[in-house]
């Protein structure tokens, strides 16, 4: 809607992780570095943590995207509170297997698809994405999984994204096995003030910007108080911000405008009033 009026040539705040519209911020950037290494070894468990919204799911596009060309075969899978046989069949769906009522079939056929990738030079990752929505006895089934060897060379190498909770799971005393096979481990954290100006202005160069809607030096304050430096939160907020310059006709946005912005997300969250009169159960 509000992309016709400001003359841009895609939405610049979508929720929806594009790599195109990755920003390198110091805690992204060290992030991508460690999946970087992670997938040039080939072997064991990388994890990734960072609050809601952080740019997790993110990172693993912008580095699937990078990898597309060196012979990688990329499964995606966005974890709920599985059981460790659900664990398997989400693994073997993710790699396009026929699905099958026994674990061992489905096993099986993970560790041929696995094999046969192998003989035709291509490796196999796995991102699982929410991480710490899995039981431990489903994150061992993915251990179990790195057990598919040719040659000592692992067959599977595997990412785990997941919020700080995730930690706790691992630091648990069945997960020594496979804390022992992390060889990588990072945070994400928040961006600051500075990172969050770059941040929008590089989504909306992204999208095609030329400066209108031009902001005020003291808007970028007022989004970063907000957001709290967090990436979805400030997609959120600055795509209703500019929802609201197209309807109001604005062409420059201000702290006040964000604040307005800020308060109508308050008023929308906030319980509703009670008329008067109204009994309280």
């Amino acid at each position: 809607m509000y992309e016709a009026f400001y003359n841009l040539q895609a939405k610049p705040f979508q929720l929806s992780p594009d790599p195109r519209f990755y920003f390198s911020s110091k805690s992204h950037r060290r992030g991508l570095a460690y999946l970087t290494y992670g997938a040039h070894q080939g072997e064991g468990f990388i994890v990734i943590t960072g609050e809601i919204g952080a740019g997790k799911t993110m990172l693993a596009n912008t580095l699937a995207q990078r990898l597309a060309s060196r012979s990688l075969v990329v499964a995606h899978v966005v974890s709920t509170q599985l059981h460790a046989d659900d664990m398997v069949r989400m693994v073997a769906a993710a790699f396009g297997l026929a699905q099958d009522n026994s674990k061992a079939v489905l096993l099986d056929r993970v560790e041929q698809f696995l094999r046969t990738s192998s003989r035709q030079g291509k490796r196999a990752l796995l991102i699982v994405d929410e991480a710490q929505n899995i039981p431990p006895s489903a994150v061992e089934e993915l251990r179990m999984l790195s057990n598919f060897v040719v040659d000592s060379r692992p067959l599977l190498q595997t990412f785990l994204l997941g919020q700080p909770e995730f930690r706790k799971t691992l630091q648990s005393p069945e997960m020594e096995q496979l804390r022992q096979r992390v060889i990588a481990s990072c945070h994400l954290g928040p961006m600051d003030v500075s990172e969050t100006e770059a941040y929008v202005q590089h989504r909306l160069q992204t999208a095609g910007w030329q400066g209108d809607p031009s902001f005020s030096a003291d808007a970028f304050p007022a989004i970063h108080h907000y957001a709290g430096g967090i990436p979805r939160k400030i997609n959120v907020l600055c795509d209703r911000l500019l929802l609201m310059g197209c309807l109001e006709q604005k062409h420059a946005f201000t702290g006040r405008e964000v604040l307005i912005v800020v308060d109508e997300f308050l008023q929308e969250f906030a319980a509703p009033s009670r008329s008067v009169g109204e009994q309280i159960p």
